[in-house]
């Protein structure tokens, strides 16, 4: 059994009673917080003390959408003429990137997302996984990347029919299988889909039959765009989430991403069954989407995540584009700030929790020992009441000192000790020149 005590800290704990306690200490046993608090130090014989030296300690932070594959992207100016809207960013971009993808791209693709949210505080990604010419097998590489870097994931295969009908679902249903096997608690498995849009009756039919007979949750994009509205009306007569619902895709384990285009009664019904939506705010942007209705979901009692969407792996910017979206969109300067950082800090902990055995988000006894020290120390007074300004305004900019995952110290003073994290990056740079030659 290995231990670690971190000392000298100002602990965040996010907790049931919210503490923040100065010159706090967390001792860890194994993947499990064991204590927290003012403790006597002097009691414990750890096999490791990190000395925090005043710095601010927290729980890791959970992304809720993530797609790792998409890494590669980023500079790629696709051949052709530009997209003009979402539906040809899909086709001239996304489907055309994640075609040329093999199973050494899939795998570092995720290894390099992977790294970078070790290195902005991450320790839970749940991601949303696609590579049409490396299908059956590729969850596996991304695992690999999980398993390597040291965080926990959550992993779905996309199935749609845009290549060939229900692509993909024996991948899901594999892995699925793979994963309670395991029964290791890092890695789990949600049942994968594209959209509406590119899914039909026969396909949705399949993938209700298989992910319900698992137990499964799903893990789906909806209503993002306005195209994925008017063609599941146009060719079923029906609105998005209700054909979801009718096929028996909505459920509390269920994840639907964006909803930028859901109405109030589809809000309703994802409270009425205990779906969850994950909001990704800078990705709607980029793509030209509206804004996500997020506080109305809220208020409709909708439990609501935060994803980065393959933007990028730090999801701490995503929360302050989310109450900055809606200030913007609503002209009023009082909304959406402390809903945000709940999204961030309360729900996504709350998603992992329905789809993960092991309870996180918190410095709590019993709690996943996934703890982060920010090489922040504020410059204002740091309490349960301030915390959220000093979220988003210092924590958002600053480095991460330590991040402890599942008990294992993955970043050390700021590096990777345990990976060639310089090698990495340079392999990834030829790599990505590779992924770019072979799209057309």
């Amino acid at each position: 059994m290995s231990s670690l005590l971190i000392t000298n800290a100002q602990l965040v704990t996010l907790d049931d009673n919210n503490r923040v306690i100065d010159g706090g200490s967390v001792y860890i046993e194994d993947t499990k917080i064991v204590d927290v608090g003012s403790l006597d130090t002097e009691s414990y014989t750890p096999d490791r003390t990190i000395d925090a030296g005043g710095k601010l300690v927290m729980p890791g932070l959970i992304i809720a959408h993530h797609h790792l594959y998409s890494t590669f992207a980023r500079g790629f100016t696709p051949p052709g003429p530009p997209a003009t809207n979402f539906d040809e960013n899909l086709r001239f971009l996304w489907w055309k990137l994640d075609s040329v993808l093999d199973t050494d791209d899939v795998y570092y693709s995720s290894l390099l997302a992977l790294m970078d949210a070790a290195l902005s505080g991450c320790t839970t990604v749940i991601d949303h996984h696609a590579s049409p010419a490396c299908c059956d097998g590729s969850l596996d590489w991304v695992e690999r990347a999980f398993m390597d870097v040291g965080l926990s994931g959550c992993l779905c295969y996309e199935v749609s029919d845009r290549n060939r009908a229900g692509e993909g679902i024996e991948e899901n249903e594999r892995y699925i299988r793979k994963c309670r096997e395991a029964g290791d608690g890092q890695m789990t498995a949600l049942f994968g889909m594209h959209a509406s849009m590119t899914l039909s009756d026969e396909t949705l039919q399949r993938c209700s039959a298989i992910g319900n007979d698992l137990g499964a949750g799903f893990h789906v994009h909806a209503a993002e765009d306005k195209i994925d509205v008017e063609t599941t009306r146009d060719r079923y007569g029906k609105r998005v989430l209700d054909r979801f619902h009718e096929f028996g895709i909505t459920g509390d384990k269920t994840i639907f991403v964006h909803g930028t285009h859901f109405e109030p009664d589809e809000m309703d019904l994802l409270h009425d069954t205990g779906s969850m939506l994950v909001s990704n705010p800078e990705s709607n942007m980029n793509n030209g989407l509206p804004v996500s209705p997020f506080l109305d979901m809220l208020d409709h009692g909708v439990l609501v995540g935060v994803g980065t969407d393959g933007m990028s792996s730090h999801v701490i910017s995503q929360a302050r584009a989310m109450y900055m979206h809606q200030r913007t969109l609503h002209q009023d300067p009082t909304l959406g700030f402390v809903e945000a950082c709940e999204v961030l800090l309360w729900n996504n902990p709350r998603i992992c929790n329905r789809l993960f055995a092991e309870p996180r988000g918190a410095l709590a006894a019993g709690q996943l020992a996934d703890v982060v020290i920010y090489n922040y120390v504020p410059f204002t007074p740091l309490r349960a009441d301030t915390f959220y300004g000093h979220l988003l305004f210092g924590l958002g900019f600053s480095r991460v000192h330590t991040t402890i995952a599942r008990g294992d110290v993955i970043v050390d003073a700021g590096d990777i000790p345990h990976l060639d994290e310089n090698g990495v990056r340079a392999f990834c740079t030829e790599r990505a020149s590779s992924i770019w030659s072979r799209i057309q």
